[in-house]
């Protein structure tokens, strides 16, 4: 590493800010705020909104999408309709007719 172009890395506590737990570890973030961690040291003190802790993902809080009720609803909504033998859109959405050969009508 070339000397004196990577900032300064340093122990920093991290705090979520949903659960209120606090962790230490290293890194080049830097804070005004400080706190007296548990080995008797001040360390600047970095709020974060989600860490491990509030995540629903690592809580198992997380949300399960019910996509049987979203296709029930969609069909519901729009029925089963379905497009015209023979009939497809072009490039700019405009039907096309096709023969029986499969090409479009000019």
């Amino acid at each position: 590493m070339q000397p004196a172009i990577h900032p300064e890395y340093h122990p920093v506590v991290f705090q979520d800010a949903n659960t209120g737990s606090m962790f230490l570890t290293r890194s080049t973030a830097t804070s005004e705020r400080t706190v007296s961690w548990q080995d008797g040291n001040e360390y600047p003190l970095i709020v974060v909104d989600v860490t491990a802790e509030s995540h629903p993902f690592w809580t198992g809080a997380q949300r399960i999408l019910d996509t049987a009720g979203r296709v029930e609803k969609f069909r519901q909504r729009y029925g089963n309709r379905a497009r015209p033998a023979g009939a497809r859109r072009n490039a700019g959405g405009k039907r096309e007719e096709l023969d029986s050969n499969g090409s479009t009508q000019a």
